[in-house]
């Protein structure tokens, strides 16, 4: 699955610290696919287990981490533990089947 970050049309650069809970029942290799996220900013992939992170060639994965978690298996926990885990959760997307998925972070 590629994963394709971009900041929301009012950020020119995104520059501010940012985590995913990438779930999955089965494990995935995820593709990231960025632009316009600065450079040497902490960013955190949190994988269900036997998955990866590959990430496009340049310097993002310098400052990125990437480690596999056990999730909760449903949504509704799974979403309960990122709010007690993180305090607040900003977006949350559910997908059945998909190749690509497009997300706008920002303000």
């Amino acid at each position: 699955v590629t994963l394709h970050l971009n900041p929301i049309s009012s950020v020119h650069i995104h520059q501010k610290p940012l985590v995913f809970l990438l779930n999955s029942p089965l494990p995935l290799v995820w593709k990231l696919k960025t632009e316009r996220l600065a450079p040497g900013i902490r960013r955190v992939f949190f994988v269900s287990l036997g998955s990866v992170v590959q990430f496009q060639k340049g310097n993002f994965s310098l400052s990125a981490e990437t480690e596999e978690k056990f999730f909760p298996e449903k949504n509704e926990h799974l979403l309960q533990w990122a709010q007690k885990e993180y305090g607040a959760v900003t977006s949350f997307t559910e997908l059945k089947i998909s190749r690509n998925i497009y997300i706008k972070v920002g303000e």
